[in-house]
């Protein structure tokens, strides 16, 4: 694992890393999160009866929209050609809460883990957005990268246990 931050310079300014001479690979991303909502809110998102419609197609398409603009909002991020966005939801009735999943997939020169995690965050954003009239308490959590696949470091899988 590399112990330096790859974003400074050797004056400790920030610095958009160069790409150029790494290698094209297909490489993929996966992150979470989860919303939690009260059990009220719960039932309308899972019923489909919030009275904004569809909820959760809203909330993909803000997903992928986000991973499409993540250089626009990351300063040192790179513009990315992305091949593949999926955002996908799980009701956790349990818990009251809807986890966001998102998978981002290009053939390039750096990772899309960034552009996974904008992904999901927007998507969390937008259920909270369109639900905060009947719900303002809600709660986004446990954001984070789930798998990554490709370049020069190679696969990396977060441990299994690890819950939210």
């Amino acid at each position: 694992m590399n112990q330096e931050f790859s974003h400074l310079n050797a004056r400790g300014e920030a610095n958009m890393v160069d790409v150029s001479g790494k290698a094209i690979s297909t490489r993929v991303a996966t992150a979470e999160g989860m919303i939690r909502m009260s059990a009220l809110t719960f039932s309308m998102l899972s019923e489909g009866k919030h009275a904004k419609g569809d909820v959760f197609a809203v909330a993909r398409v803000a997903g992928i929209q986000a991973a499409k603009k993540c250089a626009d909002l990351i300063p040192l991020c790179h513009p990315l050609m992305l091949s593949k966005i999926q955002v996908d939801f799980e009701l956790l009735p349990e818990l009251s809460a809807v986890r966001v999943i998102a998978m981002c997939k290009l053939d390039g020169k750096t990772g899309v883990e960034m552009e996974a995690l904008t992904a999901v965050s927007v998507a969390t954003l937008t259920l909270f957005d369109m639900c905060k009239a009947v719900d303002p308490a809600m709660e986004i959590g446990g954001i984070r990268v789930m798998t990554k696949r490709g370049g020069k470091s190679g696969d990396w899988q977060r441990p299994q246990g690890e819950t939210l």
